[in-house]
């Protein structure tokens, strides 16, 4: 996996430290008792490569979440209207049987006599077989209602059930990829803990080299950056542009829609909603919401998906550069398209 866009300080640096050592199964750190001859420390660049796989792993976590959650609220709307339904046909068929009950009663009061005999009796008999086909076909049309209706509330009542049984495994996921997220940022604090521990020199030279490496990949003034010429490819394109640029600074936070803090997703949804456009929510349904172009065609304000699961967005500004929210502990910011292997792009 290609070391990107991660420039964290120090602490990044210590973050990718904890997580070697957990996936290695090594002892946990801060043990008093370490035995002469324990192992070597990590290789430097074995462990940025560590470090980045722990955030990948937080971020599809994250956006998985974020899927969840989502389908979560469309059920849960769906349920709603679900059981709004089933109360009216129950209200259908409650006038129905009372309906029916009427005319059970008329016959009943008639005693049971047949329609000859009554025909023979009665003092208006053209009346009267009139009034026997209009009762005789109500009878049939509340029969026929009756049965649509309870075959209706049947299938209501099925899809009901299939909804709570949906909702009740969504909610399981949704309880799991949280327990999953909790996990990595438990290692995370594990690693800020070892990095605490680390001495003051070497701390001050990771420092310095993170410093420095975040420095040549990106900026977060435009008075170092050359975005180009080439305009937006709309005006609501320019208008999510400018507001995603107005967001630099802003803390990464999983499941963030702003307007104080944004996971990656999150960002473009809230900066596309400011121009007027209601995306999705996560980056791999925002993959599927506008014309797929090539990376070269790119504009500002268009969407560039990265990975081969679409895991992470951020919003083309020109030049080659994008502004997105990078990882936990990361701020919103400019940086370089090529930071990671770009999956597609975008036009809303």
């Amino acid at each position: 996996m290609p070391v990107h866009r991660r420039s964290q300080l120090l602490a990044r640096a210590l973050v990718l430290t904890a997580a070697a050592t957990t996936a290695l199964g090594v002892a946990t750190a801060g043990s008093a008792q370490a035995a002469p001859g324990a192992p070597d420390k990590p290789d430097r660049k074995d462990v940025k490569a560590q470090v980045e796989q722990l955030y990948d792993e937080a971020e599809q976590a994250s956006e998985k979440y974020n899927a969840a959650q989502e389908a979560q609220k469309r059920l849960l709307n769906e349920t709603a209207s679900l059981q709004g339904e089933v109360a009216t046909a129950q209200d259908q068929l409650n006038q129905l049987r009372g309906d029916l009950a009427t005319v059970a009663g008329a016959e009943y009061r008639a005693g049971g006599m047949t329609q000859t005999a009554q025909l023979m009796l009665s003092t208006d008999p053209g009346a009267y077989l009139a009034r026997a086909r209009t009762l005789g076909q109500a009878a049939e049309r509340q029969q026929e209602t009756l049965h649509e209706l309870v075959t209706r509330q049947r299938r209501l009542d099925q899809r009901r059930a299939e909804t709570a049984a949906k909702l009740a495994e969504l909610d399981q996921t949704r309880r799991s990829l949280a327990e999953d997220k909790q996990q990595i940022q438990q290692r995370l604090a594990e690693a800020q803990e070892l990095l605490n521990g680390l001495g003051a020199a070497e701390r001050s030279r990771m420092a310095a080299q993170d410093a420095q490496e975040a420095e040549q990949r990106a900026t977060r003034g435009t008075d170092r950056l050359d975005l180009g010429t080439a305009p937006p490819a709309s005006e609501r394109g320019a208008a999510a542009l400018a507001a995603a640029v107005r967001m630099i600074g802003s803390p990464y936070v999983y499941g963030s829609t702003g307007p104080r803090a944004f996971d990656c997703s999150g960002l473009m949804y809230y900066s596309w909603r400011q121009a007027g456009v209601s995306l999705p929510r996560t980056s791999q349904a925002q993959a599927y919401a506008g014309q797929r172009i090539s990376l070269s065609e790119a504009r500002p304000g268009d969407l560039v998906i990265f990975y081969r699961d679409m895991h992470h967005v951020g919003m083309y500004a020109g030049g080659g550069v994008m502004v997105h929210a990078p990882y936990p502990g990361a701020r919103v910011r400019y940086e370089s398209v090529n930071s990671m292997p770009v999956s597609g792009v975008v036009r809303l």
